[in-house]
Order: C-alpha cells, then sequence, then structure tokens
C-alpha cells in the first residue's frame, strides 16, 4: 500500500507543476503582465522560460520518479519563492488576507510534500527502480 500511495502522491504532485507549465506557455504574454503587476521586470522572457524549463523538468523527474528528489528540489526552487511573492498575506488588505493565508498555507503543505519526495526517494514504482532492477548481470 505504502508504493502505491507513494506512485499516487508523486503523480498528483507531478500534474500540478505540469499544468502550471501548460498554463504558462499558454498564457505567455499574461503571465508576463503578472510578473509585472508583481514587480518582477528584469528579463522576463529569460526568466520565464527559465521557469517553465525548471518546472517541466522537475514535474518530468518527479513523475517519473528517476531522480525524484532532484526534480522535487527543482519544483522547490520556484514553488516557495512563487509562493512567498504571490501571498504575502501579511501585506493584504482584510478584504483577502483570509483567502490569501489559506493559498499561502496550501502551496506551503504542498512544499512540505515535494520535502518529503526530497528525503525519501520515489519508492517502489519508479523508473529509476525499474532501470536498477533491469540491469544484466556482468
Amino acid at each position: 500500500m505504502k508504493d502505491i500511495a507513494d506512485l499516487i502522491g508523486r503523480v498528483l504532485i507531478a500534474l500540478i507543476f505540469i499544468h502550471e507549465v501548460y498554463d504558462s506557455i499558454f498564457y505567455f504574454n499574461q503571465t508576463k503582465e503578472t510578473m509585472t503587476e508583481y514587480g518582477i521586470t528584469w528579463q522576463q522572457d529569460i526568466l520565464l522560460i527559465g521557469v517553465i524549463v525548471f518546472l517541466f523538468l522537475g514535474a518530468l523527474l518527479v513523475l517519473l520518479g528517476y531522480y525524484s528528489n532532484v526534480g522535487g528540489m527543482l519544483l522547490l526552487l520556484y514553488w516557495v519563492p512563487f509562493t512567498f511573492i504571490v501571498y504575502s498575506f501579511w501585506n493584504d488588505p482584510e478584504s483577502i488576507k483570509r483567502l490569501h493565508t489559506l493559498y499561502f498555507m496550501k502551496n506551503m503543505a504542498i512544499a512540505g510534500g515535494l520535502l518529503l519526495l526530497v528525503a525519501h526517494g520515489s519508492g517502489k514504482y519508479s523508473v529509476k527502480r525499474l532501470i536498477h532492477v533491469m540491469r544484466l548481470p556482468s
């Protein structure tokens, strides 16, 4: 049961970031406008393309379970700063503070799941284990 839970958890976490990649590509110009609203104006094209590559690579590694700890770290390098920039509820007006606090905590829970993945690895059902098991004897 633990191995199946590891697999399902990896798939669900990867889907969040694969959707983020899709959204950032499909709405590239709108994402740049949002970056401007949050004060990120330096080299937006390069930053956004870099983020898309980081997210895609990290999500793919997590999904496949091949160096999922590296993939989890790549995703964390994006997710934690993103959360603190977008959901800085301590600076928000009272009308949206409660909602942004909830989103902030949800994102921190996702970061906690990524940290667990980094610490414990991908589990039994992963490409990394499949490669290890299928090695031919010398």
